[in-house]
């Protein structure tokens, strides 16, 4: 029996080394040696989002029930994809230094952030056209965010307007804007936002070159319904039907900025009065700068590993952003956070934040707001958990002598 064992991991070491199974691994595929007694059975779906025991439960549950395009735009990296490998291979690359003997029966969660408390430091972060995944769209995602008083950021292409999401949250929405190529359209739409109620604007610093989402367009081909009925053929076309854009003239606009820049985010400062957010900061030159700047906060983040392929995770990038900002803002971080532990690392090294955007569409996909709830909850209760094991009763326990790079 040992024999057999034996020569079965070997088997199962030499597969997941071959060459046929490098990149990214398939939907579902989880490391072999450690799922030796209890694989996860793809001809086994969870059918409630109770059963799910992890948020990795929710994806092949998606992967079923949502078209296969719209599927491929949310699992899409660019590229080899490299960036959205790195994201999730980068915490590895991180071990935690748990403390003992200390009193741990009562963990406290709660996060300020930006002046405003919410129950946990997990935050949801904006992503685009959420009825395509399920027909209430955000709304169920700001009615989750909601039940677990998360802080909830919404995509300038959402398919839902910031007025309907602000009243299904029912608290702070923060509003993520992409410039697009027109000055007019980016204050158009920050105006909006701040109208509506929104205290705080996320810029979207790094949608500039043309993506190169290969996944989409393999899944796009097997789609068999007519994509353009819904997403249109041209940037106008795309853009007039997302409810952000109504009343705005589009003519001319495209959707990558790339002439914003630092004296952009300044004249818009001088339009609203709202905090200013950049998101997409990865070099410590630009943290410095954001921090000279008076920017309310950064965002540490590589869209998912879907707007370059640098090939580097954000959680690398975190320490050295948080040594250069030196405490003079709030620094957030997303992509690629899948566990507690992943949180715990990145809290541990100063973040003030931790977005989570895949796993929750999982979760809606799946099973609408049931679905996306139960994400947020898998996640907060492994929080909780390493929390206690780490010897941390509240967030600001978690300090970087916590962590070491292995």
């Amino acid at each position: 029996m040992v024999d057999t064992l034996t020569n079965w991991r070997n088997f199962l070491r030499f597969v997941a080394a071959s060459p046929l199974f490098a990149g990214r691994p398939a939907l579902g595929q989880v490391a072999a040696d450690p799922m030796v007694w209890a694989p996860r059975e793809l001809d086994k779906l969870i059918t409630d989002p109770k059963q799910a025991l992890d948020v990795f439960d929710f994806e092949p549950v998606m992967h079923e029930k949502v078209p296969p395009a719209h599927f491929g735009y949310m699992t899409t990296g660019i590229d080899d994809e490299v960036t959205l490998r790195a994201n999730r291979a980068g915490f590895q690359e991180f071990q935690l230094l748990p403390r003992r003997l200390i009193d741990v029966s009562k963990i406290d969660m709660r996060t300020e952030i930006l002046g405003t408390a919410f129950d946990s430091p997990i935050f949801v972060c904006p992503t685009a056209s959420n009825k395509a995944y399920h027909p209430e769209g955000e709304i169920a995602v700001a009615k989750a965010a909601r039940a677990g008083n998360h802080l909830e950021m919404l995509s300038t292409v959402a398919t839902t307007s910031i007025e309907d999401a602000i009243a299904a949250r029912g608290g702070p929405v923060w509003y993520q804007l992409y410039p697009t190529s027109k000055w007019e359209i980016a204050v158009a739409l920050a105006k909006r936002a701040e109208r509506a109620g929104c205290q705080t604007i996320v810029i979207t610093v790094d949608g500039l070159a043309q993506q190169n989402w290969e996944t989409l367009a393999r899944l796009r081909r097997v789609d068999t319904r007519q994509c353009s009925d819904c997403h249109g053929t041209t940037l106008q076309s795309y853009l007039s039907r997302k409810p952000n854009f109504d009343g705005i003239d589009l003519t001319g606009a495209a959707f990558n900025a790339i002439s914003f820049t630092w004296d952009s985010v300044h004249r818009l400062r001088d339009v609203v009065k709202t905090k200013i957010v950049l998101k997409g900061i990865l070099a410590t030159e630009d943290a410095k700068l954001a921090a000279d700047a008076g920017i309310d906060a950064i965002i540490v983040s590589n869209h998912g590993g879907r707007n370059d392929d640098n090939g580097r995770s954000t959680i690398d990038a975190l320490p050295g952003i948080v040594e250069a900002v030196g405490g003079r803002m709030p620094v957030l971080i997303d992509s690629g956070f899948r566990r507690g532990t992943d949180i715990v690392k990145a809290l541990a090294l100063g973040a003030a934040a931790v977005g989570i955007g895949r796993p929750y569409l999982w979760g809606l996909g799946s099973f609408g707001q049931p679905g996306v709830e139960r994400v947020l909850e898998i996640l907060r209760r492994e929080t909780h958990a390493v929390m206690q094991q780490m010897g941390a009763p509240t967030v600001k326990d978690l300090i970087p002598s916590m962590v070491r790079r292995a």
